[in-house]
């Protein structure tokens, strides 16, 4: 089993600026892939940002510039920095990461829970 946790999300005013945080634990033997989705009310849930273990990043064209992801190997944990927030990022954002459990040893597909991002005008 393993669980993923995120936190950070609230409400903050445009320009503002809000971390996320996620954190895998359970029976983990590595982690691939890590990233971040959001879905807004009445919209499907699209890709924000991902990351490799190795560090490689991609981001959805409307937050380069604006958010950071990064990710801790020993804490297995997943980061998101959001600077400049404009209202339309106002979403419920998800953690996913591809989990290699101990056992049986193979690939799941996980997700978060979800934190709630709203952004004022």
């Amino acid at each position: 089993q393993v669980q993923l946790v995120e936190s950070g999300g609230g409400l903050v005013q445009a320009g503002g600026s809000l971390r996320l945080s996620c954190a895998a634990s359970g029976s983990i033997f590595s982690i691939d892939v890590m990233g971040w989705y959001r879905q807004a009310p009445g919209k499907q849930r699209d890709l924000v940002a991902t990351i490799t273990r190795g560090g490689s990043t991609n981001y959805a064209d409307s937050v380069k510039g604006r958010f950071t992801i990064s990710r801790d190997n020993a804490k297995n944990t997943v980061y998101l920095q959001m600077n400049s927030l404009k209202p339309e990022d106002t979403a419920v954002y998800y953690c996913n990461a591809g989990v290699v459990t101990t056992t049986p040893r193979r690939l799941n597909n996980c997700w978060g829970q979800g934190t709630q991002v709203t952004v004022s005008s």
